[in-house]
């Protein structure tokens, strides 16, 4: 065994900085090569042989070879193919002695191998063997990278000895494992001088590298700069100071960057990347503070690269309407008029299959005219099917028709057990008659109404909350070297009719309760939404469902609760499950339409 120590690395003193991008000429990277009986150790392949070489800075560092003793006979066609026969390999030591020494060799570098899943997964396999713990190596497959940068006007392949020729490597590959890792380290350098070229200066840079990603693009990374590394919303801005894009992450600033390499495969995204010329962030002091603020941000400015949430406006409610003869009607707001509401939808589509389960479920009437209390009309075709009580012509008392009013509300607000039974045995009758295409338009009914009445009912239990105050312990990992560990923070969030309104994170040592106390009067002050029983909340709906989502999260703990905050318990939320099942076997139909009642 053979080894040349070099300068030590200085991997452990770089790594707080892996989120700004380790440039590559100040990495120490560990070139290796390996030879084996075969080409699985899974199916029992052994190394023969390890070569390394550890280069930084273009500088050779020192270099590693060893034999080892496979303690299995090598087959003659792989003694032919390297040289290394039983006899050289007899006196060898065993890969239990030759392992550590190689990861003591390449502690601290980033590991480059041609082919890195063969070389690599040898080495990981006899480590999990020796029940020894695998270094966390970042690794370069000079493969790969070729596959991005080379031709085949240049080469007819990517193996090692072709790639060796085109960048005139001084050492010509044998199929021995120091001088295969030699000739890599030629290969690499020449790959890196290429890529450098193309804006590729950082490890991060390097292993995302793709030819998708435009020189133009690349360039534009110096956006990110000093933008923070804490949770926040970014905003994408042309020249005209026109936001594009508007985006959140726990971290922004390295979210940002990403926009610059092939990890953002979205052509939108890289057609928006060419139009931007500046990126804005707002830090915030809790991820759901920045989700939050983007859902506002992107309601605000409308970026046409955002897809969702930019119209919060366009939505659509059921409403049972408060007259003479009570009916359900689509409706685009919620009025202060003691209706009783259903939503919101994101779609009309979705809006009209709830519409039509109730309806399916309860016979009132369906048109949109005014009646008086004693109408006197000609009966629709709804009422000649028994479809319709027909109140128009006097076929149903006011005290009947009232009656079933009541059951539709109760089914909206809190039980919604009557639709889900009669449409869960309409989708059983047509299933037994094999019409399966009839009953999956009923399921897709029946899942619109659940999941609305579900939505509605969880909104209605926070929205009409004065405050809420809840805290949540998060760990955090903090970058550094021997440093490196876990933080442990408190988040602590003021909730006001549904509305965040406002968002802190405990200081160490500070005392919690003042704290808690100085959030809260500092605290945005939110109206009270309308005084009626439907869903109006003083945000969005997909704000407080963001909210309610972190309020229902495992660790949350209440600090205040100003109002009730409440659920039914017969309520929509036990026939979610129904939503699991959106496409169905024919076969599987019958036994899930029976699981849902």
């Amino acid at each position: 065994m053979t080894t040349t120590a070099g300068p030590g690395a200085r991997w452990e003193a770089q790594r707080s900085l892996d989120e700004l991008g380790r440039p590559l000429r100040d990495l120490t990277f560990c070139v290796v090569d390996l030879e084996t009986t075969g080409g699985s150790a899974q199916a029992g392949s052994m190394i023969t042989e390890i070569g390394a070489v550890k280069v930084r800075g273009g500088e050779v560092l020192g270099e590693f070879q060893t034999l080892v003793n496979p303690h299995t006979e090598i087959p003659a066609f792989i003694a032919v193919l390297t040289g290394i026969t039983n006899s050289m390999v007899s006196d060898a030591p065993p890969i239990e002695s030759a392992l550590p020494a190689f990861l003591e060799f390449a502690a601290g570098c980033v590991l480059v191998a041609h082919n890195a899943p063969f070389d690599v997964g040898f080495l990981r396999h006899f480590a999990e063997r020796q029940q020894r713990p695998w270094p966390t190596f970042d690794v370069v497959d000079t493969a790969v990278l070729a596959r991005r940068v080379v031709t085949r006007d240049e080469a007819p392949n990517h193996k090692l000895s072709s790639l060796a020729r085109v960048f005139r490597s001084g050492t010509t590959p044998d199929h021995r494992a120091l001088s295969d890792a030699r000739a890599t380290v030629d290969v690499l350098h020449g790959l890196m001088e290429r890529v450098g070229c193309l804006g590729v200066h950082t490890l991060e840079e390097l292993q995302t590298f793709s030819t998708r990603v435009s020189p133009a693009q690349r360039r534009k990374r110096h956006l990110a700069d000093g933008l923070p590394h804490a949770p926040g919303v970014y905003l994408f801005e042309d020249d005209a100071e026109r936001v594009l894009y508007v985006g959140t992450s726990r971290d922004v600033r390295r979210r940002v960057r990403s926009y610059f390499t092939a990890s953002e495969t979205r052509s939108r995204m890289g057609e928006m990347v060419r139009l931007a010329s500046r990126v804005r962030a707002i830090e915030c002091a809790t991820p759901l503070e920045a989700e939050v603020r983007e859902l506002r941000l992107i309601a605000q400015h409308k970026p046409s690269y955002n897809r969702r949430s930019r119209h919060p406006e366009k939505v659509t409610f059921l409403k049972l309407t408060r007259e003479a003869w009570p009916r359900l009607s689509l409706v685009k707001r919620v009025l202060d008029d003691d209706a009783d509401y259903l939503g919101p939808f994101s779609s009309r589509a979705a809006a009209e299959q709830c519409l039509a389960a109730l309806h399916d479920t309860f016979p009132v009437r369906q048109c949109s005219d005014r009646l008086g209390r004693a109408p006197s009309r000609t009966a629709c075709v709804l009422a000649e099917m028994g479809r319709c009580l027909s109140p128009c012509d006097g076929s149903v008392d006011d005290h009947t028709y009232a009656a079933v009013v009541r059951q539709l509300r109760e089914t909206l607000l809190q039980r919604p057990d009557d639709v889900v039974e009669v449409v869960n045995a309409r989708m059983a009758s047509l299933a037994a008659d094999e019409r399966y295409e009839e009953a999956g338009v009923h399921r897709d009914r029946l899942a619109s109404f659940v999941r609305a009445a579900a939505r509605t009912q969880r909104l209605t239990s926070l929205t009409h909350c004065r405050e809420v105050v809840a805290i949540r312990r998060d760990d955090v990992a903090t970058p550094g070297g021997s440093s490196s560990g876990t933080a442990t923070r408190w988040a602590v969030h003021v909730v006001r009719y549904g509305r965040l309104a406002a968002a802190g994170v405990i200081p160490p040592g500070a005392d919690a309760h003042a704290y808690v106390d100085l959030l809260r009067a500092g605290a945005e002050t939110v109206p009270p939404p309308p005084a009626t029983p439907g869903p109006v909340p003083a945000a969005t709906a997909e704000e407080t469902e963001r909210v309610l989502r972190w309020l229902e999260a495992p660790g949350v703990r209440l600090v205040d609760v100003d109002g009730e905050w409440t659920c039914p318990v017969a309520g929509a939320g036990r026939h979610l499950d129904l939503l699991a099942a959106r496409r169905l076997e024919p076969a599987a139909f019958t036994a899930s339409t029976s699981s849902l009642g």
